[in-house]
């Protein structure tokens, strides 16, 4: 008995139970928080990228499109616009009936866009305005200098502040539970469900989430020093 517990006050924290549950919950991550993960990053940094360039573009159009999308997505809560995607679209019609695991990359793609998108913006407007002028000079156009010269240097500059957006949408994914896709804190939900040890469950699933988001800062850190080499001192 005491070697199967380990008793922290008045709770009792059951090895058998972590042993059994942990694999569960590391399978619901494998399956669909990671995939989750990355799906919604690649596309959210191409609506980033796309948002940020008509921000940043003469056309009144474009660049009021792009404050509206963006000042939707960042006045309301994430939880709301998944609710929105899975639950009211259907409202309009079959057509817009969608599976849990889309709806989730939906809302998830639309977020970090918006987001990511002034990380971006931000990014291309520190570069100095004499790269544009050099890239005049040497007779490129403003769409080969933008591509050619100034992406090049504003994604420096972007990615350390990009890696904590992509850790956050790691945590975030967790909100997925809601619309009932079956990621990593859905599966501790389903444990604690059954065996009514809600504390020991949901502090599994937040070491879980604490180890990956761990590892996912070492690995951006070995980015940025990697980066700091290109960098005149």
């Amino acid at each position: 008995m005491f070697l199967s517990n380990f008793i922290v006050g008045t709770a009792v924290f059951d090895w058998e139970l972590f042993w059994s549950s942990i694999g569960p919950m590391i399978e619901g991550g494998i399956k669909a928080t990671i995939p989750l993960t990355l799906i919604s990053f690649a596309i959210g940094l191409v609506l980033a990228i796309v948002t940020a360039l008509a921000r940043i573009s003469s056309s009144k159009t474009l660049g009021g499109i792009a404050r509206v999308y963006v000042s939707a997505i960042r006045g309301t809560p994430l939880l709301v616009q998944l609710f929105i995607i899975f639950y009211g679209l259907p409202n309009l019609g079959d057509a817009f009936v969608l599976q849990p695991f889309p709806s989730a990359v939906i809302a998830f793609s639309l977020n970090v866009g918006a987001y990511a998108s002034e990380i971006v913006r931000a990014s291309i407007l520190s570069v100095p305005k004499g790269q544009w002028e050099a890239g005049y000079t040497i007779g490129m156009t403003r769409r080969q200098t933008l591509f050619r010269i100034i992406l090049p240097q504003a994604a420096r500059v972007s990615i350390p502040p990009l890696s904590n957006s992509f850790i956050s949408l790691v945590k975030d994914t967790s909100l997925a539970s809601q619309i009932l896709v079956v990621e990593l804190f859905r599966k501790s939900q389903e444990i604690a469900a059954r065996t009514y040890d809600f504390l020991q469950l949901y502090i599994t699933a937040a070491l879980l989430y604490w180890i990956v988001c761990f590892i996912l800062t070492l690995v951006q850190d070995r980015i940025e020093k990697r980066l700091d080499r290109y960098v005149a001192k």
